[in-house]
């Protein structure tokens, strides 16, 4: 999909640039794959806010996508490609041979009328899932499993890929798109290809309130704040915060790492995604 930029007709559409979804399904969604889908404003379960700037935007249907494609030796057709407004990436819908129908993550490349299947060894063609025990070394790919069985979770937003670089005994080396290199069981199923829509981080929404539809709300500061409000709050003029930028309650925040370093995948973790920061 190419970018869109508008001539400056309105203040609004001064400097916007957006996707193309020309080409994109204009119908609404096929009902038995789809489920309400309640806002919490970024509350939890108590009420309390756990994710602040966020809150109102549009009413959406979530899309129920397979992650898992564990339909296995059964071809699938292409039937459109949609757009999900619970991801930034765009969604295909697929009919397999025997008429279910289910939405999987459109990778680039795919479009109306292809054929996608997951199978133990498949051709290395993009929307085809297979295990990495059945794929070649440097092929490019997407929504990854951490565990087998459970459902893509690495690769899964606009324009990400990994690449799977080599094996090491049960296990598959995987490069991410962060430059982490790790590793996971050769039994996880992944997708052939990168995820749709690599032009979505280009986009300028061109004013506030495009952000607002979106359910983000307004980003204040802690400098510009008042003591009370925040740490870094106060001081006479112009300050920057001081030397230890902190989060409103007191914790360390810009690049202060929170990883628990006991947590069980980190030994699975061969090159972190900061090692290139530090010039190794």
């Amino acid at each position: 999909m190419a970018l869109k930029s508008y001539k400056p007709t309105t203040p609004g559409q001064r400097g916007l640039v957006l996707i193309d979804r020309s080409e994109l399904w204009k119908g609404r969604p096929v009902k038995s794959l789809t489920e309400g889908l309640t806002k919490n404003g970024g509350r939890n379960n108590t009420g309390r806010i756990t994710m602040r700037r966020k809150g109102g935007g549009a009413k959406r249907l979530y899309r129920i996508v397979d992650f898992k494609r564990n339909k296995m030796d059964v071809e699938a057709t292409v039937v459109r490609i949609e757009y999900d407004p619970n991801r930034t990436a765009f969604i295909a819908l697929v009919q397999y041979t025997d008429g279910e129908q289910a939405y999987i993550l459109a990778p680039q490349r795919l479009g109306v009328g292809d054929k996608v299947i997951s199978a133990a060894k498949a051709d290395v063609k993009p929307g085809n899932a297979m295990p990495f025990s059945g794929l070649p070394i440097g092929t490019i790919v997407h929504n990854i499993e951490l565990k087998p069985g459970k459902g893509g979770q690495i690769a899964r937003a606009a324009g990400t890929y990994a690449q799977f670089v080599g094996r090491d005994g049960g296990y598959a080396q995987i490069r991410l798109s962060s430059g982490e290199l790790r590793l996971v069981r050769q039994e996880c199923m992944c997708t052939v290809g990168a995820v749709s829509n690599p032009d979505n981080s280009n986009q300028n929404f061109g004013k506030a309130g495009r952000n607002r539809h979106k359910g983000i709300r307004p980003s204040v500061r802690g400098v510009v704040m008042n003591p009370i409000d925040h740490p870094h709050g106060g001081g006479e003029g112009r300050t920057s915060g001081g030397r230890h930028p902190v989060t409103p309650w007191g914790k360390p925040t810009k690049g202060a790492k929170t990883r628990n370093r006991k947590k069980a995948s980190s030994s699975l973790i061969l090159r972190s995604r900061h090692a290139k920061k530090k010039g190794r």
